[in-house]
C-alpha cells in the first residue's frame, strides 16, 4: 500500500455504526491517506442530523490501536462522536473530517436529516475540509468496491486544495456497474421533498405505535444540474454545502417589509 500523505490526521465517522460496510470500506482508502482516528457508534444513529447527547453522559471506548488507525466506540450521535475526537481524542486538530460511506443516498434534502453529513458539517465548523461519501444503496449487505476509486479522485483532490472555510462536500455514488458509472458531476442540490407517511400497527401487547415511512418527491426531475439527476443518471454528485443557511437574496426583501 502506498502511503499518499503520511502526516495527515483524518478523522472518520458514520451513523451506520461501527460494523457497518460503507465504514470498513472508507476505512481502508483513508490509511492510504495518512493515519486514521476512527470514531462510531455501535447502533445505528441513521436520521439524527445535528443532534448532541445533553441528558445522558458520554462515553467512548478505545477498541483498537495500530500504526495505521485508532478505533473509538463512542455512545453518541456522529456530532458527538466529531466534537469528541476533536478535543479530546486528537493529537493535534485533523487534517480532514471524513464521514461515510451512508448506506443509502444523502442527496436533495435529505442531507438535513442525515447523521453522516452533519459529521461533515461539524468538522467544517472547526474549520476542517469535511467530507460526507454515500452510496445509493439501502441494504446492509451493499458492495461499497465500486466507490474507492471515487473516494481516492477526490481526497486527492482535496489534498492538493483544502476546502475554503464554511464548506463541506456531499458526495452521492450511484448503484451501477464500474463500467456504467460516468464520472463526477459538480452538481447542486434538488429541489424536493419528502413525503411521511406513518403506518399504524400494533405491538406483541396490542398497544398502538407509528412507523414511519416516506417517499421522495424530486420537484424538478428535469434539472439536469441537480445531485438526484446526475445519481439517476450513473454519475457521482459532488455538492459544495453551506454552513450558512441564511436566505441572502431575501434580505433587501425584509428589509423593506419591515422597514419601520
Amino acid at each position: 500500500m502506498v502511503i499518499e500523505n503520511e502526516d495527515k490526521l483524518i478523522l472518520l465517522t458514520n451513523d451506520d455504526g461501527l460494523y457497518a460496510g460503507g465504514l470498513r470500506t472508507l476505512l481502508g482508502v483513508m490509511e492510504e491517506f495518512g493515519k486514521v482516528i476512527l470514531i462510531s457508534t455501535i447502533e445505528s444513529m441513521s436520521g439524527m442530523s445535528q443532534a448532541l447527547t445533553v441528558k445522558t453522559p458520554l462515553r467512548v471506548k478505545l477498541l483498537e490501536e495500530n500504526d495505521k488507525h485508532r478505533i473509538y466506540a463512542c455512545n453518541g450521535t456522529p456530532t458527538d462522536s466529531v466534537k469528541l475526537a476533536i478535543n479530546q481524542l486528537t493529537e493535534r486538530s485533523p487534517d480532514w473530517v471524513v464521514s461515510g460511506i451512508n448506506h443509502g443516498s444523502n442527496a436533495s434534502v435529505s442531507v438535513l436529516y442525515s447523521g453522516t453529513m452533519a459529521a461533515a458539517i461539524e468538522g467544517c465548523l472547526y474549520g476542517i475540509s469535511s467530507v460526507g461519501f454515500s452510496l445509493n444503496n439501502f441494504s446492509p449487505t451493499a458492495d461499497f468496491s465500486i466507490c474507492k476509486k471515487y473516494v481516492r479522485i477526490i481526497m486527492k483532490k482535496l489534498s492538493s486544495e483544502p476546502l475554503p472555510s464554511g464548506i463541506c462536500l456531499n458526495v452521492n455514488i450511484p448503484v451501477a456497474k464500474k463500467s456504467e458509472i460516468k464520472g463526477i458531476k459538480i452538481c447542486r442540490q434538488s429541489k424536493g421533498n419528502w413525503k411521511e407517511e406513518f403506518e399504524k400497527r400494533k405491538d406483541p401487547m396490542g398497544k398502538t405505535y407509528y412507523w414511519l415511512t416516506g417517499i421522495f418527491q424530486n420537484h424538478e426531475p428535469e434539472a439536469t444540474d441537480t445531485d438526484e439527476w446526475a445519481i439517476a443518471h450513473n454519475f457521482v454528485s459532488v455538492v459544495p454545502v453551506t454552513v450558512d443557511m441564511t436566505a441572502h437574496w431575501y434580505i433587501d426583501n425584509l428589509k423593506v417589509r419591515y422597514k419601520k
